[in-house]
């Protein structure tokens, strides 16, 4: 499991990196996605749990008008 100093470490250490070519970052986000099936995040139980409320609140922030 990532623990945030890790996580924190990981992030500066990108950032130290500057732009990451196509195969390192599937890689990472490979890996990630490791941690997250690991974690049991993935594979979604419910893949529509929420789905309401995103609706809601896009419908809302669509209503505002532009010049507000």
């Amino acid at each position: 499991m990532i623990r945030d100093d890790e996580f924190q470490e990981f992030e500066i250490e990108l950032l130290r990196i500057g732009k990451l070519d196509l195969k390192k970052k599937f890689k990472i986000l490979e890996a990630l996605y490791k941690e997250a099936v690991a974690l049991g995040v993935f594979p979604l139980r419910d893949s529509l749990e929420g789905l309401d409320v995103d609706i809601r609140v896009a419908k809302v922030v669509n209503s505002v008008s532009k010049n507000t």
